[in-house]
């Protein structure tokens, strides 16, 4: 199937759409993210805009690509399925994390994410290694997120369950 714009446009449109939600919940002046004990292997905060641009980025040409891969329109709309929801659970953690303050809960989304991810690129492999490619290194950047983020936690164990009382927002 011959790839058309359109499809770039729609990919483009869920990823920019995650970004700017994702971007929305997250928090790093808060008081409370500040104060967490944070491990020296975690990347300066400078880093996670343009690495995050980046990745949306490729993720919404290769997801275009794909689409003009797949033989059928149920496949088609069977990855952008897959591409919605993996965005979604990509700004869950953000408000997870940042906004509901649960470094708990945001480590599983972390995780659902990293096995979303690599079925994105699963599929991806399967009709286009160059959209494949694009996509690993979103797959790369969740599953270190989540090795972070799950550190975040160790070191933060009170951070665990509801929110206390009194905190800022």
């Amino acid at each position: 199937m011959k790839t058309t714009w359109k499809r770039y446009v729609l990919s483009t449109a869920v990823c920019a759409g995650a970004a700017t939600l994702g971007a929305i919940g997250t928090k790093v002046d808060s008081a409370w993210y500040k104060n967490l004990n944070l491990p020296a292997w975690q990347p300066p905060g400078w880093v996670f805009g343009p690495a995050w641009t980046t990745l949306y980025s490729l993720t919404a040409v290769a997801s275009g690509r794909v689409q003009g891969r797949l033989p059928s329109d149920r496949e088609r709309r069977a990855f952008m399925r897959d591409l919605a929801a993996n965005m979604t659970v990509n700004v869950a953690w953000s408000w997870l994390f940042f906004s509901a303050r649960r470094p708990d809960a945001s480590v599983v989304d972390s995780a659902v994410l990293e096995a979303s991810t690599l079925r994105l690129l699963k599929k991806a492999a399967d009709v286009d290694t160059a959209s494949a490619l694009m996509l690993a290194p979103y797959a790369a950047w969740v599953g270190f997120a989540t090795v972070l983020n799950a550190e975040i936690l160790r070191r933060n164990p009170d951070t665990a369950g509801p929110l206390a009382a009194g905190d800022d927002r």
